[in-house]
């Protein structure tokens, strides 16, 4: 399989520069980012045929905290990120992805800015939210 992401995309955050906090990933979370690339964004990547800009990622408890983030964020747990794509609206591709047998947890439209997807193996929802 071809992937079109990398883990250094997905722990990537300026915040964190900005900062100087570490954000590097224990063992746990980064077997969670491999399951979110390979079981949901590569095929989600591959249907819509164009890249997926990846906000954020990865957040470690520090990172989480810094930015606002709720504690049980799935994104410290490497179960999570957000992300938009160029010249689609968020509900195309929520709509896309929903329509699709792409596995998620949860698919949050994020104030029709980004799209929140995120993967926890044998264990997803299917919830399709909105924060608007």
């Amino acid at each position: 399989m071809n992937l079109n992401f990398t883990l250094s995309e997905l722990i990537y955050s300026d915040t964190a520069i900005k900062y100087n906090i570490n954000n590097m990933a224990d063992i746990k979370s980064l077997d969670c980012m491999l399951n979110l690339i390979v079981y949901c964004l590569q095929p989600i990547r591959e249907k819509l045929q164009k890249p997926m800009i990846i906000t954020s990622g990865y957040r470690c408890k520090l990172l989480n905290a810094k930015i606002g983030g709720v504690s049980s964020s799935q994104h410290t747990k490497g179960q999570a990120v957000d992300f938009y794509v160029n010249g689609l609206s968020v509900s195309q591709v929520i709509n896309l992805i929903k329509n699709s047998d792409i596995e998620y947890d949860q698919l949050i439209n994020e104030y029709n800015k980004w799209i929140h997807i995120s993967f926890v193996k044998n264990k997803n929802r299917h919830q399709i939210l909105s924060i608007l």
